[in-house]
């Protein structure tokens, strides 16, 4: 055995050499095989996401730059940004575009201040709790279309269920004053239940130990949910609530079952109008380009909100 002394210590003489250390092997080798095993787990999930999201998104941008037509003899030409200068001077889009935005705001505002009270309220100690839990999601669970359909029954201007309730005849759909507010009340109703759902999920995890505090130091309901429960939420619901409107920005299936976009272009989405040009009217240039036009303004929202949450979360 050799004796350790303090030189031997110095120069790493006398100890064994770490058990783990398989002789031959450089400790880079196994960070490299490490990587190398991750990246073929991680292949199942990254295939189908390159072929169905990220392929198309690449073949749409660059179909925006040529003059792709259904039903043409002639070759497909590139042409530049011409499709884009049509676009600026398109007055109907941005119509359109200016009902998204206004479609987007009245739906994600009173949306995410109804799911905020449904979830504060889910989250007490009431009786039955779990029926109401369960009965709140029940729009999440059903698909557009026939949220849709469903819809369309009650506002149906002979039989419906809301003229039936009210004893009044009127076309909430087909008429130009109120097609616009009836869907947005659909918009609201059919996704409530995922913006409650994530923001009682928020609220599961404030302790109730600070909320008994309060209490005690004399807070009020207001006081205590402005000290203690919004705080801790916050992250929480700025990311729903941004995710929301992003959501309705891109909003279709719903509309599109509810109106069409109809009466008179009056609940014409982008995302409508975008489709409109490309399977009614074969024009798949001039749609590609809108596309581009509405993953740009989604982006750009997206990073405004990501570079917002970094300054949050630096404050």
């Amino acid at each position: 055995m050799v004796p350790v002394t303090a030189a031997s210590a110095r120069s790493g003489e006398g100890f064994a050499e770490h058990p783990s250390a398989a002789p031959g092997k450089r400790p880079g080798s196994r960070v490299a095989a490490h990587r190398h095993g991750t990246w073929f787990l991680v292949l199942p999930a990254l295939i189908p996401i390159l072929l169905l999201s990220v392929g198309p998104l690449l073949y749409g941008i660059a179909l925006a730059f040529t003059d792709s037509q259904a039903g043409r003899t002639e070759p497909t030409q590139w042409i530049g940004l011409l499709n884009f200068q049509d676009l600026l001077r398109d007055t109907l889009f941005w119509e359109s575009f200016r009902i998204g935005l206004v479609w987007a705001v009245a739906v994600s505002v009173p949306q995410f201040l109804l799911a905020l009270g449904l979830a504060l309220l889910l989250n007490q100690n009431l009786r039955f709790r779990w029926l109401a839990r369960v009965l709140a999601i029940v729009p999440w669970a059903m698909p557009e279309v026939v949220v849709g359909i469903m819809w369309r029954l009650v506002y149906h201007p002979d039989a419906g269920l809301l003229n039936e309730t009210l004893g009044i005849h009127r076309d909430w759909l087909g008429s130009l004053s109120t097609a616009l507010p009836a869907v947005v009340v659909v918009g609201i109703w059919a996704s409530l239940p995922q913006v409650t759902v994530t923001l009682l999920a928020g609220l599961s995890h404030v302790p109730r130990e600070l909320h008994e505090a309060a209490a005690m130091d004399g807070a009020g309901a207001w006081r205590r949910f402005r000290a203690v429960t919004w705080p801790a939420i916050r992250p929480i619901a700025l990311a729903i609530s941004a995710l929301s409107f992003i959501w309705n920005v891109n909003s279709f299936a719903l509309v599109y079952v509810l109106t069409g976009g109809g009466p008179g272009g009056r609940t014409r989405l982008p995302m409508l109008f975008a489709y409109e040009e490309a399977f009614r009217y074969g024009q798949f240039g001039y749609a590609a380009a809108m596309g581009c036009v509405l993953v740009a303004v989604v982006s750009i929202l997206l990073a405004v909100h990501l570079v917002a949450r970094l300054k949050g979360d630096d404050a």
